[in-house]
């Protein structure tokens, strides 16, 4: 923030418009397509103003993904010591998360088109969103459980992400399912599925 502006001032809410006629902007025409001048014109400020906050398009742009990726990291890191261990522990907090997630994204359509999507840096979110599913898998003692059946962890979280990511776009923006409902299906079809009694 510059120096000489406090939080709520015009300065600070002349940031905020910059970001979010920014967000309409790169998500409507793309990075490349998206000028400086357009996103003060619609912001309705100056270019110098642009200028006290972002030093280029590109570190605006930055700030975006920053902001996308914080939001992810949040709900991921956030963790109910209540849960109990094991596969169902992990089972529940996973569809808890998955939730949360998918309901970050539906209340951020613009930003998620930006920071999931179409950014240099959406590549390195889903690789760390896989990680961080490795690592739940490892907090609640369950890995042992994917071993035994000699099923690599890595390649389920990463089957998973990718699930989670044509959801987005096949449901969850379409607003053909609910939060909740696709957190459960996917849960459900990754985890919870067996096989019918024999006749």
């Amino acid at each position: 923030m510059p120096r000489g502006r406090k939080i709520n001032s015009n300065g600070e809410k002349s940031k905020q418009l910059l970001l979010e006629k920014a967000v309409e902007l790169f998500s409507e025409r793309g990075y490349h397509a998206t000028k400086i001048s357009d996103i003060v014109k619609a912001a309705d400020v100056t270019q110098p103003t642009f200028y006290l906050y972002f030093k280029s398009k590109e570190s605006l742009y930055n700030d975006l993904n920053l902001q996308f990726q914080q939001g992810f990291n949040e709900i991921m890191r956030n963790e109910n010591d209540d849960v109990e261990k094991g596969l169902e522990g992990f089972i529940e907090v996973l569809e808890q998360k998955l939730y949360l997630l998918f309901l970050y994204i539906m209340e951020n359509p613009k930003l998620t088109k930006i920071g999931f999507f179409e950014s240099k840096q959406s590549r390195s979110v889903k690789s760390q969103l896989t990680q961080q599913l490795m690592e739940l898998v490892y907090r609640h003692d369950c890995d042992h459980k994917f071993q035994l059946q000699n099923i690599d962890i890595k390649i389920v979280a990463d089957s998973l992400v990718g699930s989670f990511e044509r959801l987005i776009l096949t449901n969850l923006l379409e607003q053909k399912s609910k939060p909740c409902e696709l957190a459960r299906n996917l849960v459900h079809v990754f985890f919870l599925l067996k096989e019918p009694p024999r006749a």
